[in-house]
């Protein structure tokens, strides 16, 4: 009966085990690989400012959509950002900016 008891308790030791082991490995996934940006408008400027924590580095890309129809749409150049390195970037439109927003390759 001791043994039983036992083999109980190793099996179930042994699962808890496993299960924290799948669940740190899936929580690392999560993790966003890619770098911290915020973006800001004022008036006809627009502005990101980006900061990649991470190991690996990550492409960003500043796009604009102008709010008015003859008013080109700009896509910043896409710029690398190095591991523990901060960029900024910039881009315009003629008249007023109907949104602004960072992209990650």
């Amino acid at each position: 009966m001791r043994t039983t008891r036992r083999v109980a308790a190793a099996v179930l030791i042994v699962a808890l085990a496993g299960s924290t082991v799948v669940a740190s490995r899936s929580a690392a996934r999560e993790r966003p690989r890619t770098a911290a940006c915020s973006t800001w408008v004022s008036g006809s400027h627009a502005t990101a400012s980006c900061y990649n924590p991470n190991p690996r580095a990550d492409r960003v890309q500043l796009h604009v959509e102008c709010a008015r129809w003859w008013d080109p749409d700009m896509d910043a150049r896409p710029v690398e950002v190095g591991p523990a390195q901060h960029v900024r970037l910039a881009e315009r439109c003629w008249k007023e900016i109907r949104k602004a927003w960072v992209s990650h390759r």
